[in-house]
């Protein structure tokens, strides 16, 4: 089971992975990342389905951070090409995107690549804060 949003910054995008971190019965699978210049992309798959109770409460978490995300066809071919199998470098290079994440959930790769990418511009644009 998959959820797909639309983040604003980076702070939301590590409350959603303590918020995954906390809850360690959800049957998580992986998380993908990708941060775009408006905002960020989070992926979230499960394992299984989650019981009804767990799927509204997810969404409703999601949706107090975020809004759900429909992937224009790159995207889609983005996170098929990971779930294939195939390299993160890969994707990266084929499709022309920042792929920050990919796996299990963590925080650290969202903070690494909020201190290059603002180490590199000289300031903190508000999708990285």
């Amino acid at each position: 089971m998959d959820y797909l949003y639309f983040l604003g910054n980076a702070s939301l995008t590590l409350r959603v992975i303590e918020h995954l971190r906390k809850r360690s019965h959800l049957p998580l699978c992986s998380m993908t990342v990708v941060h775009q210049i408006d905002g960020w992309i989070v992926k979230v798959r499960f394992n299984n389905p989650l019981t009804p109770q767990l799927d509204g409460d997810f969404r409703a978490f999601l949706g107090e951070l975020g809004i759900p995300y429909e992937p224009e066809i790159r995207l889609q071919m983005v996170f098929w090409s990971l779930e294939t199998g195939q390299s993160p470098i890969d994707v990266m290079r084929r499709y022309q995107v920042a792929l920050v994440s990919h796996g299990s959930p963590d925080a650290s790769d969202i903070q690494a690549f909020r201190q290059q990418f603002t180490r590199g511009l000289g300031y903190c644009p508000e999708t990285l804060a």
